[in-house]
């Protein structure tokens, strides 16, 4: 099964819009092709790392980001999705199926894994107004 991560922030004073910019520029900058957008869930991105071996099997598979709530009160979700849809369509089926319709295995699922951590932890630093660490694996 594929895995959705949640953080919740608090009293943290944030502009979602200006955070959304942040973190499609640094997946832009790490390598991967995005798909941004406003919907009335938040602010969905959809990003996927161009030319891996893995994409040979995996072609329309893309981690999704979704952030959404108030600048004193937000989440950011990250999970899988496919490339290619509706925008909010593909972040909608991969945080509220939580991977159901996605079925991949063990190596994929700890890579997945580890690049859901490092996004997490480098949208956590820009929350907190620190710089991000490179995304290298």
């Amino acid at each position: 099964m594929v895995t959705e991560k949640t953080i919740r922030y608090t009293n943290k004073n944030t502009n979602l819009d200006q955070l959304g910019d942040q973190v499609a520029n640094y997946l832009t900058r790490d390598g991967y092709t995005i798909q941004k957008g406003k919907s009335p869930s938040g602010i969905a991105i959809v990003a996927r790392k161009e030319n891996l071996p893995r994409d040979l099997i995996t072609a329309d598979r893309a981690f999704s980001v979704l952030i959404s709530g108030r600048p004193n009160d937000f989440t950011v979700r990250v999970g899988i999705g496919r490339w290619g849809q509706n925008l909010t369509t593909a972040v909608i089926e991969a945080l509220f199926t939580a991977g159901g319709m996605l079925i991949v295995d063990i190596p994929e699922m700890a890579w997945n894994e580890h690049i859901e951590n490092k996004i997490i932890r480098n949208i956590s630093q820009m929350v907190e107004g620190r710089q991000v660490s490179p995304m290298t694996n």
